[in-house]
């Protein structure tokens, strides 16, 4: 069997992927039609310009605003619903068995919907997919950079109510080299006065010094991208002595700059120092990926070998939000698949 063939057969984990990044055009252009917002064209394939980066990209602020169009038909709880069940039946397509879906559900609320409405109606999108295709599926509440202190305390107040209950995290994200971390120290108090597990984006778009902040004053137990990581060697011991996961995006982390360039990316250099770095997704319609697209890349830029990829896949479920025992389950059946391919439980763990 081909390589490409076992790594799209293998069972997956995405750690990092958005809500809103990841909303087909057929189904940005329905709710458009259901909800009498005029689109810029009637051609799904054109519209998809408008959703996707396609050829080169300049900045992670250039990147997020694809993020715009689609959020002009993200306001109601139908539309949140189906956009989340569709995230699990694309999961479901690369035999992903675990997701941790995030968004930020301020980004939800213009037609009067509340931050408590916004997250059930994704979480019921989330299971009713977890259901049909039997994929585990969680979400993680995102603050954001451009927010105020009080609106984002208020997604940590709203993302408490539902810990334990199909959300699993809260994390910060948006314009980083704007909005360094450390003027959230207040907000993720709260969330650590409210046990909340934390994810920070850090490391994409600003130096090592984000990462840091992240890690010791806003509570972060795992790192949202951290490309910027190795710019900072002490910070690096840090996170490989504490085992702090990085949540990497290879193929947007290069489309946002966050990297100049396959040759700088830092995943073969962290993988083989002993980090616990993830693969993931990011933003599937974004960045026009896919979670076996990202690993390949690991084959065809890195030279990762099948175990090694099998390794960074057993990561993900160690860095996961899941509780102990749901781990194991995870990785007793991942193990078993592993056999099923050929690939001893000692060759991966």
């Amino acid at each position: 069997m081909k390589l490409e063939n076992i790594i799209e057969k293998l069972p997956k984990v995405d750690l990092h992927v958005h809500l809103d990044g990841s909303v087909k055009p057929e189904t940005v252009f329905d709710l458009a039609l259901d909800q009498g917002i005029t689109l810029p064209t009637n051609n799904i394939k054109e519209l998809s310009g408008y959703l996707k980066i396609e050829g080169d990209c300049d900045s992670l602020i250039e990147y997020l605003q694809k993020f715009d169009f689609v959020s002009q038909v993200l306001h109601t709880k139908e539309a949140l619903e189906r956009v989340a069940y569709e995230v699990v039946e694309q999961a479901y397509e690369e035999n992903c068995k675990y997701i941790e879906v995030r968004f930020g559900p301020q980004l939800h609320t213009n037609k009067g919907l509340s931050l408590e409405e916004v997250i059930y109606s994704v979480i019921k999108g989330l299971k009713r997919g977890e259901k049909r295709y039997g994929v585990q599926a969680n979400v993680i509440a995102c603050c954001l950079r451009h927010h105020s202190t009080e609106e984002n305390k208020e997604v940590i107040r709203a993302a408490s109510a539902f810990h334990g209950k199909g959300l699993v995290g809260v994390d910060l994200a948006g314009d980083e080299a704007t909005y360094p971390a450390h003027l959230f120290r207040e907000v993720f108090e709260l969330a650590k006065q409210k046990a909340i597990p934390v994810t920070i984006h850090a490391g994409e778009a600003a130096g090592p010094e984000n990462i840091r902040e992240a890690i010791t004053n806003l509570g972060a137990s795992r790192i949202g991208h951290g490309v910027r990581l190795k710019d900072d060697p002490e910070l690096l011991n840090y996170v490989l002595e504490n085992c702090i996961p990085l949540e990497m995006c290879p193929i947007s982390n290069i489309q946002t700059k966050a990297s100049a360039s396959w040759d700088r990316y830092p995943i073969r250099y962290y993988f083989d120092r002993g980090l616990m770095i993830t693969v993931n997704t990011d933003n599937m319609t974004v960045s026009n990926t896919c979670l076996t697209k990202e690993l390949l890349i690991l084959v065809e830029k890195f030279d990762f070998t099948l175990m090694e990829i099998g390794q960074v896949i057993m990561n993900s479920i160690d860095a996961s939000f899941l509780d102990a025992r749901a781990k194991k389950k995870l990785k007793n059946k991942f193990l078993a698949e592993y056999k099923r391919l050929e690939m001893t439980s000692q060759q991966v763990i």
